[in-house]
């Protein structure tokens, strides 16, 4: 029976299943995105978290156990100087799992597993102008009322300039 057996083994074995979790997680870590299986990209969340987590307290013990699951030098730099650094005041979560669909060859369903806080169409702070609320549809009455506006206005317009010219020949 699987009585609280959790994880996912992937058809693998533990060697195996470790070695790909490593190279996964520093992959994901130099590169900020990768694209995989679902299955894969669950098992690499619990993976990668707990590391990210550890990344926050910058000390030589955190350091070499974070090496000892990645086992990459660049990848333990690069979590340590540009991730830790941005994900500070995050509580958890660091990574995103979007679908992409199934792939081609086997129907698997695949998907591109992020880290959050480095996707610029996320975390793009938008600044929104402020448009005037322009009504494009009057009202009846404020039609009917423009509409004697303009029609003064009009009958008025022609009124002013005759009068101008009646009066320069009463001054002569």
């Amino acid at each position: 029976m699987r009585h609280c057996k959790k994880f996912n083994h992937l058809n693998r074995t533990s060697a195996h299943r470790k070695a790909l979790l490593s190279n996964m997680a520093a992959s994901l870590i130099l590169h900020k995105r990768i694209s995989t299986t679902v299955a894969k990209a669950k098992a690499l969340k619990m993976y990668v978290e707990p590391l990210i987590t550890k990344s926050k307290n910058d000390n030589s013990n955190s350091r070499r156990v974070v090496f000892s699951y990645l086992g990459q030098k660049e990848a333990v730099t690069e979590l340590f100087k540009e991730v830790a650094p941005k994900i500070v005041n995050r509580p958890g979560g660091y990574t995103r799992i979007l679908r992409t669909g199934t792939r081609l060859g086997d129907n698997a369903e695949t998907c591109i597993i992020e880290l959050v806080d480095f996707n610029a169409t996320y975390t793009e702070v938008k600044q929104e102008v402020k448009k005037t609320a322009t009504r494009r549809r009057r009202s009846s009455a404020k039609k009917a009322t423009a509409e004697v506006a303009e029609a003064t206005v009009v009958e008025e317009a022609p009124a002013a300039t005759e009068t101008p010219e009646t009066e320069a020949p009463k001054a002569e």
